[in-house]
């Protein structure tokens, strides 16, 4: 909304219109009325442009026919200029056709609030932030444990493998990636693990997965992924714990340690859903497969099923991602799938938010897309759908076409008021995406911003007039002299002036490509 680095202060109005307005209506108002009023040194336009004033913020809303709202403006200005430029706001009589009353509210010394915050925080370090040098006996005795147990490592067979104390006398292990994962579990008081350092699985953990109940529990990642294949082909594994995805096992909290050897799944589970389709399948389950098959034909033969019937049963059954997407498409509906493309759940689109936080990850973790946005210098980025105005989405739509324009076949794109609550040089910059857009595809822009409307190759007006009662709407094609005229009609209100007509021809001029 404004700089924290220049801006003095904030002017809060309080609007009001006897009718429905919008935003653009307003912005349009407060330019046109005030041009020419204080002179060139207060003039509101080049005081935005150098800086001076920021952006304009309105915030209204209408009801049964009336619209009231604020208006925010930020200024650089001393005082006695921004009360000046207040009140030269409060002349404002009518936005668009409605007859409107403008009344300043109060202005705000951005100083004086960012004085308050600081004493406010400052309170907050004094009481919080110092330390009191107390010591707490509790965390001397963790951390004396917590050595001891590290301390207690050790190494079986003669690949030397790292594995906690309690290995060889525990009727279940859990075999990790390396040692850094058998000292982490060990700060947890998990004695029962044994590291296989690589995918050259050793024969020592081969022999204790034959003899104990085996949990793999190795990283969240590819490597993890391919050590568990090697493990699962040559050694004799009960259960798999699955990380959560980009996570190292040496890396995890106490919490998500127990939670996930809680959530273990047994290994026939995970050779069925996970590697059934892989080129390093092991043997044993390509044998248990074919015989399945052999039972599946013996079965299908004896079912008075017919064979046809049970053709058509399965093409209706989505196989691919297409298909979901083709259940779905124009039925406001969602779905959740797993890895191998079953239905986990469905809901209605609009609800997903609420579903997600209800829906138990897989074996393999819980997806979830999220497109980040981050409109000002400085911020951290927020979800898009929760922070972006109509407007801010569009403009990031247009920013998504003019980069994919050279690979998109779409011949023609309509961007409907896509410069909604824009001004000054962030229209020009709109303006000129819309144009690199254009190249090689036909581009409607509907627009109430002159620089935008001054870049088109062809410029027309919507009409309304109102006939025996009814509404009539007419588009007509304007020639040189009848863009000028509307130029200077969306710059300075239904009377065009001199001072709008010479902008209108000079930005029309300054537009146009050389």
């Amino acid at each position: 909304m404004y700089s924290p680095d220049t801006t003095k202060y904030l002017i809060h109005i309080n609007l009001t219109a006897e009718g429905v307005v919008e935003k653009p209506d307003v912005v349009g108002a407060i330019f046109g009325q005030t041009e020419g009023l204080l002179g060139e040194d207060l003039d509101l336009r080049d005081l935005q442009r150098t800086g001076r004033v920021g952006r304009i913020d309105v915030q209204i809303v209408s009801k049964k026919g009336e619209t009231a709202g604020t208006i925010l403006i930020a200024t650089s200005l001393d005082r006695a200029e921004t009360a000046i430029l207040a009140a030269s706001l409060e002349t404002i009589d009518r936005v668009g056709p409605c007859v409107a009353h403008v009344t300043v509210d109060s202005i705000e010394d951005i100083r004086v609030s960012k004085r308050r915050q600081i004493v406010d925080r400052a309170k907050e370090i004094l009481i919080e932030r110092f330390d009191e040098g107390t010591i707490d006996s509790n965390e001397l005795l963790d951390d004396v444990r917590q050595s001891l147990r590290i301390e207690k490592i050790g190494s079986l067979g003669e690949e030397k493998v790292p594995a906690g104390p309690n290995v060889l006398d525990s009727d279940a292990i859990i075999i990790v990636e390396g040692r850094a994962d058998v000292l982490n579990l060990l700060r947890y008081g998990i004695k029962n693990a044994v590291a296989v350092e690589g995918t050259n699985i050793p024969r020592t953990v081969i022999d204790l997965c034959e003899k104990k109940t085996a949990t793999a529990f190795f990283d969240g990642d590819r490597g993890g992924e391919l050590i568990l294949r090697e493990l699962l082909q040559v050694a004799d594994i009960d259960f798999v714990a699955f990380s959560p995805r980009g996570k190292s096992v040496e890396d995890m909290t106490r919490k998500e340690v127990i939670k996930t050897l809680r959530n273990k799944v047994p290994v026939e589970y995970v050779r069925e859903h996970y590697f059934e389709e892989s080129a390093e399948l092991p043997q044993d389950l390509k044998s248990s497969r074919r015989s399945g098959e052999r039972e599946g034909r013996e079965q299908s033969g004896k079912s008075s099923v017919p064979a046809k019937q049970a053709r058509d049963t399965m093409s209706r059954i989505p196989q691919t991602l297409r298909d979901h997407i083709e259940d779905v498409r124009g039925h406001g509906l969602a779905r959740f799938l797993s890895q191998d493309l079953t239905i986990v759940r469905e809901t209605k689109s609009d609800e997903v938010d609420k579903v997600l936080e209800s829906v138990e990850p897989a074996a393999t973790g819980l997806d979830h897309a999220e497109f980040g946005f981050a409109p000002n210098v400085g911020e951290p980025m927020r979800p898009l759908r929760a922070i972006a105005s109509s407007g801010e989405i569009s403009r990031v739509m247009l920013a998504i076409k003019v980069v994919l324009a050279a690979a998109d076949r779409i011949p023609l794109l309509v961007f409907d008021e896509i410069d909604a609550n824009v001004g000054g040089e962030t229209a020009h910059a709109v303006a000129r995406k819309l144009v690199a857009a254009a190249r090689g595809r036909q581009v409607i822009a509907i627009t109430h911003l002159p620089p935008v409307a001054a870049r088109g190759a062809h410029h027309y007006a919507v009409r309304k007039t109102v006939k025996a009662g009814r509404t009539h709407t007419t588009v007509v094609q304007l020639d040189e002299g009848g863009r000028v005229e509307e130029l200077a009609r969306m710059l300075g209100g239904r009377e065009s002036t001199s001072v709008a007509l010479r902008h209108a021809a000079e930005l029309l001029a300054t537009a146009r490509p050389r």
